[in-house]
């Protein structure tokens, strides 16, 4: 695959996004020693007059923090288009189809058996980093994946599904089926606070609380709508979640996501520690 070297960040969009990251950085006395960007380009037309390149971005980080360091990496689909001369960056808001367009390794089908009915953190956190920048083939993607990639991750961990056929009811995946709150963040955070058996979110006023294999819901906007869903896979040197995430497919992330464009000064954060009864 032919790699596609950035050479405008856009002030709009990349440029705006690594402000960010420095300033989160500083903010947990961290410090990133050496960042590297590069586009993989999959898929370029054109039309109309106008050049349409579409491509990953893909964002490597080395941390240092109190004297440990580690990676976080991130993806995050744009489109350059080309007319008269002049170039605009904009953010690919249906990630699944330009991932889908990479080749990448397909692992083995997770099968039904393989799970146990004991919450096993260490296995959700694997899976959580075997597949955040990828699809696994034996479940369904969507546009808006962040929340059946979580699912998925609880369920490699040997959360109990309940609720099946209903859409509505529990949490579960059945082939070509599956609950509201299987996929859909806000779906998610409701059945994690309400739930008394199978899988249960029992909820923690602080993120530094939370284990690798727990689970952090996001509302950005501050509008009661739960947008986003992400899974603790470690801790950094002062003890604070770094997550994984699908949609923009992050790996070592920073809990509170200070740095996405998405967020706002009326985020709300549910923190849940997960339990199997």
């Amino acid at each position: 695959m032919k790699e596609y070297w950035l050479a405008v960040i856009s002030k709009e969009g990349k440029e705006k996004w690594l402000e960010r990251k420095l300033e989160l950085s500083k903010k947990r006395e961290a410090e990133i020693v050496r960042y590297k960007l590069k586009g993989a380009k999959f898929r370029q037309h054109a039309y109309d007059g106008m050049r349409e390149v579409h491509y990953l971005l893909k964002a490597h980080f080395l941390i240092k923090q109190k004297g440990s360091f580690y990676i976080e990496e991130n993806i995050i689909p744009y489109v350059l288009q080309e007319k008269d001369g002049r170039k605009i960056h904009r953010l690919i808001e249906k990630q699944k189809l330009a991932l889908k367009d990479i080749e990448l390794e397909r692992g083995k089908e997770m099968k039904a058996n393989e799970f146990v009915r004991a919450y096993d953190r260490r296995a959700a956190v694997g899976y959580a980093n075997r597949w955040w920048n990828d699809y696994n083939p034996a479940y369904p993607s969507f546009d808006n994946d962040c929340t059946n990639y979580v699912s998925q991750c609880l369920r490699a961990g040997g959360a109990p599904m309940t609720g099946m056929p209903k859409g509505e009811v529990g949490w579960w995946y059945e082939r070509d089926k599956w609950s509201y709150s299987w996929s859909v963040a806000h779906s998610l955070r409701w059945y994690l606070s309400g739930a008394e058996s199978g899988l249960i979110g029992v909820e923690v006023d602080v993120a530094e609380k939370l284990l690798p294999g727990d689970v952090i819901c996001y509302d950005f906007e501050g509008d009661n709508r739960w947008d986003h869903t992400t899974i603790v896979v470690a801790k950094d040197a002062e003890g604070m979640p770094l997550v994984n995430a699908h949609t923009n497919s992050s790996r070592n992330r920073y809990w509170s996501y200070e740095d996405s464009l998405a967020w706002t000064p009326n985020i709300k954060y549910k923190f849940f520690t997960i339990k199997i009864v």
